[in-house]
């Protein structure tokens, strides 16, 4: 694992002309296939040595994706109990199945039940003591992975002003609250419509100590626009990073646009935490016919180049 993840420096008029540095968080960088947050969420419920894991997610679950990986990779048995029917052209499951995971489908009205529906009673009831993971893997000993990549950050950059990263289910973010410097903005941009999220953050962190933004959802989670699109494709060709349409797509777009309205003050720091999740780009071409960039140029890896520098010190 490549650990702590090195942190990148990107340059664009757009906030170089106001002062602004912005970095990037390369979460993405951990491993090939288990990285960004579902690396945190996974780290120490994988640490408790699980006899198999049990967890739910959507045909395209960057979650289902990540476990099924670090099964194969750390040879525990996984179960996923996926909402929906099975499409076998689908390269989320397809690569969930190459990886030995166990699928289960269900309907959406049985599937809302979670771990309280019969079927996944049964399925439970199959397995010897197994680690029952929730959509997303976001519980407690996920939120302790989450944390330290707020330690990473200050052991790293320790002048930073504000922390941002988009969120779905919010743990992520509750896990970073409480490990970042007090003086820290930490912003939060929402994947989904609503301000739900914002209760959910403080409940799960104890903590009201952020800002949930929620006007760059895009019509919704999973829903994106033609102007997303073009965004993400032309960030890559700007920085060489590839960005997904459902996390980090949105919300960097958000960060740029309170950038551009002079939302964020002229000298800021900012870190931007890149989740991961970009195996969701491949099923975004699958669903719509191609047009989205899925991999990232080899030349990131360099130290420098015209775009961008990377940083990684080590704490």
């Amino acid at each position: 694992m490549n650990l702590p993840s090195p942190i990148q420096r990107i340059f664009d008029p757009i906030w170089d002309d106001k002062e602004i540095e912005l970095y990037i968080k390369r979460e993405d960088l951990i491993h090939p296939i288990v990285n960004g947050n579902k690396y945190r969420k996974l780290k120490y419920n994988l640490e408790t040595n699980p006899k198999s894991i049990i967890t739910f997610g959507g045909a395209f679950s960057n979650h289902i994706h990540a476990t099924a990986s670090a099964g194969k990779l750390f040879n525990i048995p996984t179960v996923g109990i996926i909402r929906g029917e099975f499409d076998d052209k689908n390269p989320t499951l397809i690569h969930a199945l190459s990886c030995g995971m166990e699928l289960r489908f269900v309907d959406r009205s049985e599937y809302k039940l979670k771990e309280q529906s019969e079927i996944a009673k049964e399925i439970i009831a199959e397995y010897n003591d197994p680690l029952i993971l929730p959509e997303g893997g976001n519980n407690i000993l996920a939120r302790k992975g989450t944390s330290e990549v707020s330690t990473e950050i200050n052991q790293q950059l320790p002048t930073v002003n504000y922390i941002a990263l988009s969120a779905g289910t919010g743990g992520t973010a509750s896990g970073i609250i409480n490990e970042k410097h007090k003086d820290q903005k930490l912003l939060v941009v929402s994947s989904l419509k609503g301000n739900f999220l914002k209760d959910d953050i403080t409940k799960m962190s104890g903590s009201s100590d952020f800002k949930l933004l929620t006007d760059y959802h895009f019509g919704g989670y999973a829903r994106t626009k033609p102007e997303l699109i073009s965004y993400i494709n032309q960030f890559y060709k700007d920085h060489e990073i590839v960005l997904d349409p459902i996390y980090n797509g949105k919300g960097l777009f958000g960060i740029t646009d309170l950038m551009t309205k002079g939302l964020i003050p002229n000298g800021s720091k900012i870190v931007w935490i890149l989740t991961g999740g970009q195996q969701g780009n491949t099923a975004w071409n699958y669903m719509n016919g191609g047009g989205l960039v899925e991999k990232n140029n080899s030349s990131i890896s360099s130290p420098y180049n015209k775009h961008s520098r990377l940083i990684d010190i080590k704490p």
